[in-house]
């Protein structure tokens, strides 16, 4: 019995040791998953991951500190720090391009995940770009705006850098090339290339028009030179010994004009592979020599031979890759990567059972679509209060006005001014407030009645146009037909009045009813395009990148809904009330008018 008894208790604590939380201090964490179902895919052990975060998968920029300071990555076991950099980071027009350190074993775990950590304002900066990059990667350009820069721990940065950061680039800005412009990375021991084992070559390409003889890179040396270069919309290898003899190897592929290419080239002591996103397009056998000269990008050593086109995350490595690793880049690095599969956003509350799919989507709205939801928020707030308003007094007139009615219907002919009285305070307080007389309770008999106060206006008219016959003080008073018409157009002058103060801002649930849906739908188109927007942008296009962003817009449109059908019922009914009110204000003006007739006619 104890053993089951234990058993018991620790499976009561596996939701809780499964639902672990890296660190208190920070407020929420976003799950990746790497999908490693692509055919042919594996991941090399140097592997990093491009995140790319944009409204379709991420609507937390403004929860995100400045400069992406509180932004840490875990492994799938969240307890393993990964180091990573950010590319770029924009707030404002809500995009992210973090790259991170993959750990070793990720391919092998039953469930190859990421979480990104973020929302601590006073969280260090954790980035590490130098620490992401593997040893043997000694170059890593990835022309930013603020200039062409080496990411690696080696520094090598240009002595010469004249290519413009243009916008549109595949990761972030990219290197524009116009057959002027050149980046030349001067000699160092680090980028010293030996063709035993050989090098790497990994870059993005995109060529809008044919070259002449654009030159993308070369690698020079006293033993002579190797370039790739762009003939047409062909990739061309180049070797020349020290003697200047160039031999010349052509690729059959051909790049497509205005799209973006993954090109990498793996060099050997007797071989020169040549890979066109991720497939092997080019595999040409020549003795290559090692290298120790500058490394010039978009022209050759001496500024001739220009590129008309864009570079974008140029990789140079000191040893040759696999082909996985070349077909994983492409893949993870592309506009649309199918490796990636981005979840929801999780706090310590719904990690641990809270959540649900309706605060997951809740939780993707971006800030225009709160705003519409705050607007919608303060009109279903005065609807209700109208409704409530409203409710209580016409409840408390209808409930008056029958009092008064079964009082009046006692009355005999003569005795038309016996429920008549002088007006008080208690009938100020109505007039000023019919809400406040409502809830106080404690007046005069028929206050709050509409009935009452057509009554009272007729009695006093009838005062003011009472005359007499010679001999008055025998004489029984009456009212001329003038006279009872005009104490009618009194008693219907203030029937007119009595209705417009019932429905008095009733327009505000009109406003609701029919404005709610429409500011929602305005929302959800908001939403919509804001979504499609930043994926055409970001060019990943699959479910898990459009569907939080379109179920976040459609939270706008509940929202209208939200406030639009509690309106139309409040409203339907309080209008039943208002005119079963009036009907019974019509009925005694004509009663009261024909009593009076009877009584006081000549």
């Amino acid at each position: 019995m104890k053993r089951f008894g234990f058993l018991l208790f620790f499976l009561m604590l596996m939701p809780q040791m499964a639902c672990a939380w890296w660190n208190a201090d920070w407020s929420y964490k976003k799950k990746i998953d790497l999908d490693l179902t692509q055919a042919g895919v594996s991941v090399p052990d140097d592997a990093l991951a491009l995140i790319r975060l944009h409204t379709g998968n991420f609507s937390y920029f403004m929860d995100v500190a400045d400069l992406g300071k509180d932004i840490r990555f875990m492994a799938g076991d969240d307890k393993t720090p990964l180091k990573f950099y950010i590319e770029k980071l924009d707030p404002i027009n809500e995009m992210a391009l973090i790259w991170v350190k993959l750990p070793k074993d990720i391919a092998t775990a039953p469930e190859p995940t990421l979480y990104m950590y973020y929302s601590n304002p006073l969280a260090p900066d954790g980035q590490d770009a130098a620490g992401v990059f593997p040893v043997d990667q000694v170059l890593s350009l990835p022309f930013t705006k603020d200039g062409v820069a080496d990411m690696t721990a080696y520094a090598n940065n240009p002595s010469e850098a004249t290519a413009a950061a243009g916008e549109g680039g595949l990761i972030g800005h990219a290197g524009v090339f116009e057959g002027e412009q050149i980046v030349r990375i001067p000699a160092s021991a680090s980028l010293l290339t030996a063709s035993d084992p050989g090098w790497t070559l990994s870059t993005w390409l995109k060529i809008d028009q044919p070259n002449e003889d654009g030159v993308v890179f070369q690698r020079a040396g006293a033993t002579g030179s190797l370039t790739f270069s762009v003939r047409e919309q062909t990739a061309n290898l180049e070797l020349a010994d020290a003697s200047g003899e160039v031999q010349t190897f052509p690729v059959s592929t051909p790049f497509t004009p205005g799209s973006w290419h993954h090109f990498a080239a793996i060099v050997t002591a007797d071989r020169v592979v040549i890979y066109l996103n991720g497939a092997e397009v080019g595999s040409f056998s020549i003795i290559v020599p090692g290298f120790d000269g500058d490394i010039t990008i978009g022209g050759d050593a001496y500024g001739a031979r220009g590129l008309v086109g864009a570079i974008d995350q140029l990789s140079v490595y000191k040893s040759p890759r696999s082909a996985e690793a070349i077909k994983f880049d492409a893949l993870m690095q592309g506009q649309a990567s199918p490796l990636l599969v981005y979840g929801e956003d999780l706090s310590p509350e719904s990690e641990g059972g809270g959540g649900s799919h309706v605060m997951s989507t809740m939780q993707h709205v971006s800030l225009d679509g709160w705003i519409i939801i705050g607007i919608l928020a303060v009109m279903l707030v005065i609807s209700f209060l109208v409704m409530a308003a409203k409710a209580l007094v016409l409840i408390k007139n209808h409930k008056e006005n029958r009092n008064f009615e079964d009082e009046f219907m006692k009355l005999k002919t003569a005795e038309l001014e016996a429920l008549n009285h002088e007006d008080t305070e208690d009938d100020e307080a109505v007039n000023a407030s019919p809400l406040l007389a409502s809830l106080t309770g404690g007046h005069e008999r028929f206050t709050g009645s509409s009935v009452y106060r057509l009554y009272h206006v007729g009695i006093e008219e009838l005062h003011n146009r009472l005359a007499k016959s010679v001999g008055a003080d025998v004489a029984e008073a009456f009212v001329t037909d003038k006279g009872m018409d005009s104490i009618r157009a009194a008693m219907e002058s203030c029937l007119i009045r009595e209705t417009q103060k019932l429905n008095s801002l009733m327009v505000l649930l009109t406003i609701s009813i029919s404005g709610g849906p429409f500011l929602g739908l305005l929302g959800t188109v908001i939403g919509v395009m804001a979504t499609f927007g930043e994926i055409a942008a970001s060019g990943e296009v699959n479910v898990n990148a459009i569907a939080p962003g379109i179920a976040a817009a459609l939270a706008t449109t509940v929202a209208g809904l939200v406030v639009a059908i509690p309106c139309l019922f409040g409203y339907n009914y309080l209008n039943s009330r208002i005119k079963l009110i009036s009907a019974d204000m019509y009925i005694f003006v004509d009663e009261f008018t024909a009593k009076l007739s009877e009584r006081y006619s000549d």
